[in-house]
């Protein structure tokens, strides 16, 4: 029997149980609103006016990544219904962009590349990651539609009317971290710069300027001087008046550029984690005036070796007080999917070279910063491993940590018949899961089945597999659309074997 004719029998448009990836999932953006959730979801949300770190673990197909896209449906709801309290979502789940820069920017072989990764190169890729987002939303550009940044509708006037050194804590931020999806950062810097009103002051290349002007009114006085007869008695002394400022200029100028390159290199070679050369920073800071630049902490590894890792957080702080005239009142980071980077695949201890520099208690606990750490089972094993002095240094007593992301066998049921709910034809009378089986297949059977599953993915494949089975085994002919309960024990034994199977790592799903 073909299986679409037993899905339309049950008034089923589609089948329930087809998807294994929730980014993949049309049902599951219809169900994500009102279905059940894992019943650790409120403890990992925590509080959306405070943001707070979580630290969850689980196995693939526990539903990590459904975990994510539900934060950042809860933070979208949130900001809708308090406008002024609203979360900025900060989505680093591709670390591949970071890995890739890294190997380019330090020249070595991947293994060498994870066991440098720093705490810093994470906060620079986070902060890269919304201050684009951000100077997207303000220049009209936005592209993220699952966490889009909303603000208000008098953004421009907000933007003007914010003090000077927020305006140019915005600015410095842009052209750290800033990274325009498409074309050079010049234009784009130029017409942030517009909006943000800081083009009153002197900046630095004005003195570029200057010293041109002079140099060629020197010159304009130096060939009257030579043409003019008889000499008039000022020319001598504007001519040296002009070359004196000329010079002065120039070398005022000369410099500063040297001081601003060197700034500019230093700061390129100790954010290898954002595509920025040292000349494009040179050339956007220089459109500010060096009292602007005075007193900004700029990454650099003089700062990093007296204080490790300050500036990125002083960096943060700016960008949460910048945000706040806005109406954001923090901002949530959501880490996932560090399994799949084309350097890690999957290997456990490559994962824990680059997990490992953000457990640190002063990066998790930041004012106003919720970090949500999706992670994976295996470094729930290598966890368990490290030594009291990383416990201390880590304080995961604190971070909300959710040990292993487990499901019952109830919740399971429950999410499985939200889904054939979901994929009902209009007008269809609801349906429970126990509808598909024969009498003798009880509910407590189905919870049992389920149970052994462990997991939402492992759960939607023995379904699946148990409606294939069933329409393999009966003839077109004979049209029998409820499923035999010795169908449902066979497939329950098979796919539970499988289930151990994976977790005793010898097969791959």
């Amino acid at each position: 029997m073909n299986i679409e004719t037993f899905l339309r029998h049950h008034q089923l448009q589609e089948n329930p149980f087809g998807a294994e990836e929730a980014r993949h999932d049309p049902i599951f953006d219809r169900i994500a609103a009102s279905g059940p959730s894992h019943p650790d979801f409120a403890k990992v949300l925590g509080r959306l006016d405070k943001p707070a770190t979580a630290v969850v673990f689980g196995e693939k197909g526990s539903g990590k990544t459904a975990l994510r896209l539900l934060l950042g449906r809860a933070v979208a709801q949130h900001n809708r219904e308090h406008p002024d309290q609203r979360v900025l979502v900060v989505a680093y789940d591709d670390l591949n962009p970071v890995l890739d820069l890294l190997l380019r920017a330090r020249r070595q072989n991947a293994q060498a590349v994870l066991d440098r990764f720093r705490l810093e190169d994470h906060q620079d890729a986070i902060l890269s990651l919304a201050v684009t987002k951000l100077v997207n939303a303000i220049l009209g550009r936005s592209t993220d539609s699952q966490e889009p940044v909303e603000l208000p509708d008098e953004v421009d006037q907000i933007l003007r009317s914010m003090p000077r050194q927020t305006r140019v804590d915005w600015a410095v931020l842009a052209a750290l971290y800033d990274q325009p999806p498409t074309g050079s950062l010049e234009p784009r810097w130029e017409r942030l710069r517009r909006k943000l009103r800081l083009h009153w002051r002197v900046p630095m290349s004005a003195w570029r300027y200057a010293a041109t002007a002079c140099t060629i009114l020197a010159a304009g006085l130096a060939l009257a001087l030579w043409w003019m007869d008889p000499d008039p008695i000022w020319l001598a002394p504007a001519l040296g008046l002009a070359l004196a400022a000329a010079v002065l200029l120039w070398g005022f100028w000369a410099w500063r550029h040297a001081q601003l390159w060197r700034l500019s290199r230093q700061i390129r070679r100790d954010m290898p984690a954002v595509q920025r050369s040292a000349s494009e920073l040179r050339r956007v800071l220089m459109d500010l005036s060096w009292a602007d630049l005075a007193r900004q902490p700029f990454p650099t590894a003089s700062t990093s070796g007296r204080w490790p890792g300050d500036a990125r957080y002083q960096l943060t702080r700016r960008l949460l007080d910048a945000l706040r005239p806005l109406g954001y009142v923090g901002m949530i980071i959501l880490v996932d999917r560090v399994d799949e980077p084309t350097l890690i695949s999957g290997d456990p201890d490559r994962m824990k070279a680059v997990v490992w520099p953000m457990l640190d208690n002063k990066f998790l606990q930041q004012q106003g910063v919720g970090v949500k750490l999706l992670l994976p089972i295996e470094l729930r094993h290598l966890l368990h491993r490290e030594s009291a002095r990383f416990f201390q240094e880590a304080r995961l007593d604190k971070q909300n940590m959710i040990d292993r992301l487990t499901w019952s066998g109830v919740t399971l049921y429950d999410l499985c018949t939200s889904r054939l709910h979901a994929c009902l034809a209009p007008g269809a009378e609801p349906i429970a899961l126990t509808d598909l089986f024969e009498p003798d297949v009880t509910r407590a059977m189905l919870v049992d089945a389920l149970d052994q599953m462990h997991q939402p993915r492992d759960a939607f494949k023995f379904l699946y597999a148990v409606i294939q089975e069933h329409c393999r085994l009966v003839p077109e002919e004979e049209a029998r659309f409820k499923i035999a309960r010795l169908t449902l024990e066979s497939v329950r034994r098979a796919q539970s074997q499988r289930v151990q199977e994976l977790y005793r790592g010898l097969t791959p799903s």
